[in-house]
């Protein structure tokens, strides 16, 4: 527990990076190819969620025969019985190589194990490579809005005016759908009962917490997403089938997006969130589950594209940090997922369990004020 509280100052603030609930802002995306490839777009270009803004040729995976000894032949002696050349295409089980001699009495043959290109013919090694067909990767722009930027032969930089709504925690990748409410109130707990066969594409929003079964539910009609305040541990691990780790997530191979606003267990979609998804309901948005709680920080986020709202008081910047009055979000234990207020920043460092100094803030949450280290709290920007 944090002790020694010494000292404190309403004039202080301390600079946190922020989780964002806005209900305007502008949203910008790098688009950006694993290598160099062609971009499809430029500068000015208007692009959809689908719209393929860049892609690439990555090289197939090289496969090697060793058809000398196959063959059962010197090394130095394969060309003269290769069927094929450099550069030739081959199918899969297509006879590459052969060697028979005594009449034909003894037949031994080379064969390609798969479609490709006769990369090389080694009479050094007794080896042919054959190369199999590039793999064609594309990048899509995520967001609709417009090219801000282009990236030579690596990508572009998409901008949007849009709600933007960062999550605590989630699973699965970039898809897009129709914002859906299953849920009528935040307290509300989101199960299969909630979701219907006709969800196919949609973006659902549940309240407190998504069973198991919503889950599975929400995959077997085709659903996009989900957006709820809470999900168990327990049930995240049955449905993927297996312990999530720590590193990043978001390359889960599941066919639903899970983005949890709040925290683990049944907790409350704050109404903040709650309200600003039911003001766009209906619309069409972009999730990603992708988190990462350490270093490089990634939060799971919900981008729905509109005009309907002037940018202005929205955009007002953080620049101050945070001070007494800043809503904050608790991401560590034993308060992880609990939102609450700022109270006071003590300017003093305090020692903690670890033996630590660190320096603290005083928040006001639902149970009362605690004191937790300033780097265990994030900014909600409304």
């Amino acid at each position: 527990m944090l002790n020694n509280l010494e000292k404190s100052t309403s004039e202080a603030h301390a600079y946190t990076p922020g989780l964002k609930v806005k209900k305007s802002t502008i949203v910008t995306k790098q688009r950006i190819l694993p290598i160099p490839g062609e971009v499809l777009v430029k500068v000015g270009d208007k692009v959809d969620f689908d719209t393929i803004v860049a892609r690439a040729k990555v090289p197939g995976k090289p496969n090697i025969i060793r058809a000398a000894d196959l063959l059962n032949i010197q090394a130095e002696n394969l060309p003269a019985f290769m069927l094929k050349k450099e550069g030739d295409i081959v199918a899969e089980g297509e006879v590459i190589a052969k060697y028979t001699p005594l009449f034909g009495l003894i037949k031994r043959f080379v064969r390609s194990p798969v479609k490709g290109i006769v990369e090389s013919i080694s009479d050094m090694t007794g080896q042919v490579i054959i190369r199999e067909p590039p793999e064609l990767v594309e990048i899509k722009s995520y967001i609709p809005g417009r090219v801000r930027d282009v990236i030579p032969k690596r990508g572009v930089i998409i901008e949007t005016q849009a709600a933007f709504i960062q999550g605590i925690f989630g699973i699965g990748g970039e898809r897009h759908g129709e914002i859906y409410f299953a849920c009528e109130s935040p307290s509300e707990v989101l199960t299969g009962e909630n979701i219907d066969d006709n969800l196919m594409g949609k973006i659902i929003v549940g309240g407190s917490l998504a069973t198991l079964d919503s889950l599975k539910k929400a995959s077997q009609v085709g659903a996009a997403g989900i957006v709820v305040g809470g999900i168990k541990g327990v049930d995240i691990k049955e449905y993927l089938g297996y312990e999530i780790g720590v590193a990043i997530t978001g390359h889960e191979e599941i066919p639903i997006t899970l983005v949890v606003t709040e925290g683990f267990g049944k907790m409350n979609m704050s109404s903040r969130v709650f309200n600003l998804l039911k003001e766009f309901e209906g619309l069409e948005a972009a999730i990603n589950g992708a988190t990462q709680i350490r270093a490089g920080v990634i939060r799971p986020e919900i981008i729905i594209p509109h005009e309907n709202h002037s940018i202005g008081e929205e955009e007002k910047s953080l620049e101050k940090g945070m001070g007494p009055g800043t809503l904050v979000r608790i991401i560590r234990e034993p308060y992880f997922g609990k939102i609450g207020i700022v109270v006071s920043l003590p300017v003093e460092l305090l020692n903690i369990e670890t033996e630590s100094s660190v320096r603290v803030v005083e928040v006001r949450i639902d149970e009362g004020n605690v004191i937790v280290p300033r780097a265990n709290v994030e900014i909600i920007e409304e």
